[in-house]
């Protein structure tokens, strides 16, 4: 990494302390805010600079942790009254990686109660606005650190994504948010070593910045057997490549989802985008439509391996979208798990003699634009009323349940001034395929260089 000799990680940080100061008030995205730490951090890499010394991929930049992220003796409440004053002793193995990078820790991002639906808010710290009109949401789960990306307050945030809580908020706010393959970015969990959906990832304002991030936080554990074995240096190449040719799968309601016109609107220039990169772009779609069933299924059944004592310890404190959910998994029997995991196999099966013929599917991120932040969620697109909390959110966690690479992209901006994100998803383990046509079509639009007017 090239570091700039003449600006210190001191001035980095005050420079984004002082944005905090200027605009956090107004958006609330950054919750537990820690300047004597990130002094300290900032402070050592200026040091280890002078000496010398080898420095790290995020040497002197500032960052901020998803709150549902463990940080050793930083308040990592997971948006939980249950947590109001939880400590710590000990770094979640994302934190890790990048404080070993040489990252400089600022604070922790909001996030949803236990990052339970894609619209931030709890009861702990409220809610988080969306910077290009503070009366709609930033969408979630990972909704803090992309106001805090997006609001130019810092250059880097680390999320999860069971459902698209790194894509949505990153549609929503007009910043890039990546969803890696499963095992990319390890997590070490004491009740699970397998959960086929879920994964952390990066966040940033540009494709180049996720990559350079993706290169610090991924690569194999010892203590996580689905960690992906691949070195992360090969994702500190060049992002350009010739697309001539190269067949891309697109449809503008992500395969007959119900879709809000002004999506469809905004996105109609997608096709021409990729036709002048070079992409031969056929409207066609996978059959999956057997992922809403697999995904209700998997993650019923993780809120109630994650989450069941604290409804018998602590129900009056929990949100009611996380009742149901935990007393969903409740219901659930070996046949009910063992059906969602065959059929999971199988639309794999399916999906891969599918992306044989096509390298990339391209689809909406969001089936809406950012919503009123009083809204919980939303209960009826385009005329087609939805049965749960999450449905509004399938053009993502279809995608989720594939386990495919998967990346949000700003793309355009609705008429009433909203942005909106494209998806595109890459053959299994195609991380490094994923982030090159994300890079080019960033580079042919510059819709994530129009920032909040403030």
């Amino acid at each position: 990494m090239l570091v700039d000799a003449h600006v210190s990680a001191r001035e980095v940080l005050d420079a984004h302390l002082s944005r905090i100061d200027r605009v956090n008030p107004l958006v609330n995205a950054l919750v537990t805010i820690v300047p004597e730490i990130a002094a300290e951090r900032a402070l050592e890499a200026d040091e280890k600079l002078m000496r010398g010394e080898p420095l790290g991929l995020l040497h002197g930049l500032p960052v901020a942790h998803k709150d549902l992220f463990d940080t050793a003796g930083i308040r990592t409440t997971k948006g939980s009254p249950i947590y109001f004053d939880n400590v710590p002793d000990k770094n979640d193995l994302i934190v890790e990686r990048q404080i070993s990078e040489g990252a400089v820790t600022v604070g922790k991002t909001n996030t949803p109660e236990f990052g339970a639906g894609s619209q931030t808010f709890n009861e702990v710290f409220g809610v988080t606005k969306n910077p290009y009109d503070l009366s709609k949401t930033c969408g979630g789960s990972s909704g803090g650190a992309a106001v805090a990306l997006s609001a130019r307050m810092l250059p880097l945030c680390d999320g999860s994504d069971l459902g698209g809580s790194l894509r949505n908020p990153a549609a929503f706010c007009n910043v890039v948010g990546f969803r890696p393959s499963v095992g990319r970015v390890p997590t070490i969990s004491r009740d699970n070593l397998g959960m086929p959906m879920a994964t952390n990832g990066p966040m940033a304002r540009t494709v180049s910045d996720v990559t350079l991030f993706l290169s610090a936080i991924a690569g194999s554990h010892p203590l996580v057997p689905s960690s992906i074995m691949e070195t992360p240096d090969s994702f500190l190449g060049s992002l350009e490549r010739d697309f001539s040719g190269t067949r891309v799968a697109w449809s503008p309601d992500s395969g007959g989802l119900p879709m809000d016109g002004a999506i469809k609107k905004a996105l109609n220039i997608v096709p021409n985008i990729l036709s002048d990169i070079g992409c031969d772009v056929v409207e066609i779609w996978p059959d999956l439509s057997e992922a809403r069933e697999i995904f209700q299924t998997m993650r019923a059944w993780v809120f109630e391996l994650g989450y069941e004592p604290l409804l018998k310890s602590h129900r009056e404190k929990l949100k009611e979208t996380v009742i149901w959910n935990i007393e969903l998994g409740r219901k659930l029997s070996l046949k009910d798990h063992a059906d969602a995991s065959r059929k999971q196999a199988q639309m794999f099966m399916r999906l891969e003699n599918f992306m044989e013929d096509f390298e990339y599917l391209v689809s909406p991120v969001t089936q809406v634009l950012p919503f009123d932040h009083n809204t919980e969620f939303i209960t009826e697109i385009d005329g087609v009323e939805l049965e749960t909390y999450i449905d509004w959110m399938r053009s993502c966690t279809d995608i989720s349940t594939t386990m495919h690479p998967a990346i949000s992209v700003p793309a355009a901006f609705s008429d009433s001034n909203l942005p909106v994100g494209v998806q595109i998803v890459g053959r299994n383990r195609a991380d490094l395929s994923v982030l090159q046509l994300a890079f080019s079509f960033e580079q042919a639009t510059r819709v994530g260089e129009q920032a909040p007017l403030f």
